[in-house]
């Protein structure tokens, strides 16, 4: 009785199980679904509002979807790009575009070096085929298919086969160097996004005129930074909003806006610069962009004692593109040594405000008739309690629990005001406009700029170039007199290939014609000719 054969060990079945995980992984077909996972993964990006972008439009879905919002938030949903998931997706098709593009990459490589195959047995059964009936000898037949094919930019190789003088012909290679190109240059896009991720940051700030900020994670709204970005790596800028212009079209919807800037550079004032949506200023490797714009409403509180503070402004969030409605909240915590309250004024604002059944409303984005409808409150703030809470709203909970009380409220247009119950007078002294700025710094963006032409340069390859090989015999014919001549084609990459090879033959044909007939011709001038 045989013995049954002894099962392996286990760590050679667990080298088998991680052999063909590998080899399933570094499929191209696995990395095709991957590279779709990728796409599918990356919808939920542009569908929902990202921490990332605007910290305030994710606040605003929490506010309009309340249920759905911390459900969405715990499948990571307003940071899809730093995800896990999203991380496994990636880096799963990274190895797999590595396991699939080094080996086709070497394999490439030696077939660069490597001569065109042999021709097959029977030529007549590729294809594209033909038999051509040559006076010629075999070799000087052989000759005239030569020529064509290295007019024809054809690499050819001369061999004698078992059936005769044989010739190979090959060339097309572009096609597959483009297609190593493609996943290498795809490879290398991964790794700019990556090295953007890792060694890159941003943040966002609102800006109001005539003040500033420097290039510091403290002083942003919202920021982003890699894992490897520490705040000594940020820029040495400082920038200083002078100016704001918005421009609207007949219709009221905005064609463009522009930011005046100061800025400094490492302590160094340099000249102003005018800034656009799309025209950022560039320097030391960051730059900075407008994103977007608002209003920035200014009060001033005069105390019964007479203390005064004026120029109060806080950016209002926009809550109307289209009329650039908004709403936003002034928090004073510090009223002077002698006051015991905080004060907060929280209010509408409408740039061109219009009364609708008492209600204020704004009917035009641009600033033609600014007012505000405000509530008054005084209190504790608690910005001190080391809780987070919005700049731009305030705390509910302090106003629940009796720690803010609400001391009037009022519709104030431009220099208009409103008297507390304590003697406080609160003016509505105007507005100015706030730009939103963002500075960002991204080491991989140039890399990704030079992939991605990569990637359409070897797209173009795969597309436009033919892999074309072609194959001639000569035997002797039949009745003895002259050659018969077989010539096969294999084309890859294109279906239509019956013109090209026809046109290919027909020379051929032309050529043997004419170099038979050339033949005698110099053969009769050689015995004409009288000895020297």
């Amino acid at each position: 009785m045989p013995t049954p054969p002894s099962r392996p060990s286990a760590g050679r079945r667990v080298l088998n199980r991680l052999l063909r995980w590998w080899r399933q992984l570094t499929a191209m077909r696995t990395a095709l679904v991957l590279l779709f996972l990728l796409a599918v993964a990356a919808i939920p990006g542009s569908l929902l509002p990202q921490r990332s972008l605007s910290q305030s439009n994710v606040s605003q879905y929490f506010v309009d979807h309340p249920t759905l919002a911390p459900w969405l938030d715990r499948l990571y949903l307003f940071d899809v790009f730093s995800s896990p998931w999203f991380a496994a997706i990636y880096l799963l098709l990274f190895i797999s575009l590595i396991g699939c593009v080094v080996p086709r990459a070497v394999e490439h490589a030696r077939s660069l070096f490597a001569p065109p195959p042999t021709a097959p047995r029977h030529l007549l059964r590729l294809p594209e085929n033909t038999e051509l009936q040559a006076p010629l000898a075999g070799p000087a037949a052989l000759d005239v298919v030569e020529e064509e094919l290295r007019v024809r930019r054809f690499r050819v190789v001369r061999r004698e086969g078992r059936s005769g003088p044989e010739l190979s012909a090959e060339k097309g290679y572009l096609r597959e160097t483009g297609n190593v190109l493609f996943h290498f240059s795809l490879l290398a896009l991964l790794l700019g996004l990556a090295a953007g991720k890792m060694w890159g940051y941003e943040g966002s700030i609102l800006v109001t005129e005539g003040q500033g900020f420097c290039n510091s994670f403290q002083q942003y709204d919202t920021y982003r930074s890699g894992p490897l970005v520490d705040s000594g790596d940020l820029a040495p800028l400082c920038v200083d909003l002078t100016d704001f212009q918005a421009q609207y079209e007949d219709d009221l919807t905005a064609a463009s806006y522009t930011a005046d800037i100061d800025y400094q550079l490492d302590g160094s004032a340099e000249p102003p610069v005018t800034i656009g949506v799309n025209d950022p200023l560039r320097i030391d490797g960051a730059r900075v962009y407008v994103t977007g714009h608002g209003y920035s409403p200014e009060f001033s509180i005069t105390l019964p004692d007479g203390t005064t503070f004026t120029d109060l402004s806080a950016p209002f969030i926009p809550a109307d593109q289209g009329t650039m409605a908004s709403q936003g909240v002034l928090k004073v915590p510090d009223l002077g040594a002698g006051a015991t309250d905080q004060l907060a004024i929280e209010g509408f604002f409408a740039p061109t405000g219009a009364l609708q059944g008492g209600v204020l409303t704004s009917v035009d984005p641009r600033p033609l008739d600014p007012q505000v409808a405000v509530v008054v409150y005084t209190g504790y703030l608690g910005l001190d309690s080391g809780l987070p809470q919005s700049v731009f709203s305030l705390d509910q909970n302090q106003i629940d629990r009796g720690l803010l009380t609400e001391q009037g409220r009022a519709n104030l247009a431009a220099g208009e005001s409103m008297t507390l119950p304590d003697g406080t007078v609160v003016t509505f002294s105007g507005v100015k406009e706030f730009a939103a700025l963002q500075v960002s710094h991204d080491p991989g963006q140039i890399w990704v700029l030079g992939a991605a032409v990569a990637v359409l340069a070897g797209l173009l390859g795969m597309l436009l170039v033919r892999r074309e090989r072609v194959f001639a015999r000569v035997a002797p014919a039949a009745d003895g007199g002259g050659t018969v001549l077989s010539i096969g084609s294999l084309t890859r990459g294109s279906a239509d290939t019956g013109p090209r090879f026809t046109a290919l033959t027909d020379a051929v044909q032309a050529a043997l014609t004419a170099r038979s007939t050339a033949a005698p011709a110099a053969q009769q001038l050689s015995e004409e000719a009288p000895p020297s």
